[in-house]
């Protein structure tokens, strides 16, 4: 429900009205561009093509997605966390459909026929296990950012004891299950990374980051660029793992933080992130280094000499450590100073089972698992690179479509034709969407077919 990203959307009636422009083809473009080789372009085409529909249909709810950020990305009017929108419209349908919904009742296994088509949950609550059947199972169980020994096994030993993000049922239990029907497994090893004020996991905005805060270790000591042009970077996020307790101190002043505070034009979830550290109860307080020091630990002479050297590459603007941009760089004016601990934490897992543009869950031999679909950030589009609101876009649109599929007599669904490897263009949403994906294949970049 935390979910801030929003949708990315092409050509919607807000885009129109705001005199913004995204279509399909850029949409694609950026998606392939940040899955860095690893994005699957139909899957990306599916996104572009749907994405407007999404917002026409939350719309019927009375849900008026036309606060845009950045380019693209569709958040709430009024201002409401996405991810709480989406909650709020998609349990009121429930309950007027009289959907139950059950809690305290996690999925451990999937059922299947004589045949291996999936017919069934099996369903674990406070009395004991029992089994739901049914014709279809949609798995949206999210990837695995609370699980360690997963994260370890898959090529990430160094990542054993990060700080893990507050979505505690993401433990991968839906991915184990598919694995277990011999569901293809890709980008497992592929994890996002990102900056966040410990205990409460509240990700690091960047205007504040970009625009003065040092990051300094235990011992005072300044240890790389701050400045990144994404809110998930795993370049500063390996290099505070490498620090003591793999944690450090996000330092800024009275006039940095009055700066950002003043700006008018700030994206409003960088000030709720900001507001939230301010209500952590974790900001420190100084008036001069030495009270910094004495309240956080560090030694005060490489406190200070960390101010002094990084005060000075501010007003030479060359930093001579780490080559931060000099126009990201203030210097500390010697006003009240403020620190809040940080630590890396796991964003969000990009892997999982993967799946087709009718989002049924791939065998390893490249044929649909009968009868199980996916939908999410299990075995989602977003790979390499977290692309913001792609998440939530995903979520939505394949739930729609495994959701028709599975609620569809199974004799009239269409047959996905194994092919030598497993290269497909889809053909249900029309001849733009072909357009798109030939589009993507030929940009001078490598697609996983």
């Amino acid at each position: 429900t935390m979910a801030f990203g929003g949708f990315n959307c092409t050509n919607s009636r807000f885009m129109d009205e705001q005199g913004k422009e995204e279509t399909p083809v850029m949409l694609v473009d950026k998606i392939i561009k940040n899955g860095a080789g690893f994005a699957d372009v139909d899957m990306a085409g599916v996104i572009a093509i749907e994405t407007p529909k999404v917002i026409e249909w939350l719309d019927g709810f009375g849900s008026e997605w036309g606060k845009i950020r950045y380019a693209d990305l569709h958040c709430p009017t009024d201002g409401t966390i996405p991810g709480v929108e989406l909650v709020r419209v998609l349990k009121e349908q429930a309950e007027k459909n009289g959907i139950e919904i059950r809690y305290n009742s996690p999925a451990v296994d999937l059922t299947t026929d004589e045949n291996g088509r999936v017919n069934g949950v099996q369903v674990k609550d406070a009395h004991g296990e029992y089994t739901i059947d049914a014709q279809a199972v949609i798995l949206a169980t999210g990837g695995y950012e609370s699980n360690p020994e997963m994260i370890a096994n898959y090529d990430n030993p160094g990542l054993a004891n990060i700080h893990l993000a507050p979505s505690q049922g993401n433990m991968g239990d839906g991915i184990v299950m598919a694995e277990k029907l011999g569901a293809d497994l890709v980008n497992m090893d592929l994890i996002q990374l990102s900056c966040a004020v410990a205990p409460f996991s509240i990700q690091m905005q960047l205007p504040i980051k970009n625009n003065g805060v040092v990051f300094v270790n235990k011992e005072g000591k300044r240890f790389t660029n701050e400045y990144s042009e994404a809110s998930s970077d795993r370049r500063i996020t390996e290099d505070i793992l490498k620090q003591t307790d793999a944690e450090c101190f996000g330092v800024y002043n009275e006039t940095i933080y009055q700066t950002f505070m003043a700006i008018e034009e700030k994206d409003f979830f960088d000030e709720y992130r900001m507001t939230g550290i301010d209500n952590s109860g974790t900001v420190i307080q100084a008036d001069t280094l030495e009270e910094l020091a004495e309240k956080t630990g560090m030694k005060l002479d490489q406190l200070k000499a960390t101010i002094t050297n990084f005060n000075d590459y501010a007003k030479q603007g060359t930093d001579e450590q780490y080559h931060r941009e000099a126009e990201t760089m203030r210097p500390f004016d010697g006003t009240k100073y403020y620190a809040f601990p940080v630590k890396a934490e796991i964003l969000n897992t990009q892997g999982g089972p993967k799946r087709n543009e009718n989002a049924e869950i791939l065998h390893v031999n490249g044929n649909p698992i009968p009868h199980l679909y996916s939908a999410g950030e299990m075995g989602g589009i977003t790979s390499e690179h977290y692309q913001g609101g792609t998440n939530l876009a995903e979520c939505i649109i394949f739930g729609q479509i495994a959701g028709k599929n599975a609620a569809a007599a199974k004799e009239v669904l269409p047959e996905y034709t194994l092919a030598p490897q497993v290269e497909s263009t889809p053909t249900k949403l029309g001849d733009e969407i072909k357009e798109i994906v030939s589009y993507a294949r030929n940009l001078h970049i490598t697609v996983v077919p």
